[in-house]
């Protein structure tokens, strides 16, 4: 069985037991590790895998062809993708400084970008400018750099763009739960409705609920992927993406996906979505 998912400590915490043939009765997997714009873009095409991580901003373009797997993936609280700039701009607090700006993006379909937009519509009153794609990790050098004017970074970039000298300009994850009062969806599991939905769903589960009993032996697995990032900042970003709504999404995880996908589409952002077909 074909799986993508990103390289980041969540995921392979997640995946480590069934990557490693540690599930009874799951197929072996075929793993493939990619930035959330690549798994994106995989989803998409036709020949996709079978088991994808993607931004819950994504589902509305392949939900005919897969399905939201309630566990596995990323919602939460305090966990929201940040605006950074150089400490040099002297910007700081000045939301409206970033009108007319140059702004890197992890994914122009990533929950990031989705609640940027959203934000933006309400704090920057001309727009912001250029709008770049570009790997998440490439973000943060890039705005110390001064290469662009501003950054929108997820991962365990909440813990380290201090170490670049960067400022925090807005926490979209503090806005949308003020907005909302819902955890942020950021990374959704999907597979092919064509499989046994029922059986994957169980397998990830029994993963989850195998890192969390055993979490020293995924330590070396996790660390080889997580791009030269230090045991305490993995550690950190597991313990903050993977909580109750990694082993269950359950009623407030999918008001969270039904609220963010109904506002995008509200704002022309997104292909508005049968909110039926979220569910199994």
């Amino acid at each position: 069985m074909k799986i993508a998912i990103s390289p980041c400590p969540n995921d392979t915490f997640v995946f480590h037991a069934w990557v490693h043939g540690l599930i009874p009765g799951a197929p072996q997997l075929e793993v493939t590790y990619a930035d959330i714009d690549i798994t994106n873009t995989l989803a998409a095409g036709s020949d996709g895998p079978d088991i994808v991580k993607i931004s819950y901003a994504a589902l509305p373009w392949v939900l005919s062809e897969y399905a939201l797997l309630p566990c596995g993936g990323a919602l939460g609280k305090g966990c929201g993708p940040l605006v950074l700039t150089s400490n040099r701009t002297g910007r700081h607090n000045d939301l409206a400084s970033l009108s007319g700006q140059r702004v890197a993006v992890p994914s122009e379909r990533s929950t990031a970008y989705l609640l940027f937009r959203l934000w933006a519509a309400q704090h920057v009153p001309r727009g912001v400018g250029e709008i770049i794609v570009m790997p998440f990790d490439q973000i943060m050098p890039a705005v110390r750099d001064g290469l662009i004017d501003a950054g929108l970074v997820i991962h365990e970039a909440r813990f380290t763009y201090p170490s670049y000298g960067l400022t925090l300009l807005a926490d979209l994850g503090n806005w949308w739960e003020q907005e909302t009062n819902l955890p942020i969806p950021l990374g959704a599991i999907i597979a092919r409705r064509s499989l046994d939905l029922s059986a994957i769903t169980g397998w990830i589960q029994a993963s989850v609920q195998y890192a969390w009993a055993h979490p020293q032996e995924s330590k070396d697995y996790v660390l080889q992927h997580s791009q030269e990032l230090s045991t305490e900042v993995t550690q950190a970003h597991i313990k903050l993406y993977v909580n109750e709504f990694t082993n269950q999404i359950g009623g407030t995880g999918y008001k969270a996906v039904e609220a963010l996908l109904s506002r995008a589409s509200q704002e022309g952002l997104v292909p508005k979505v049968d909110l039926s077909a979220l569910y199994l």
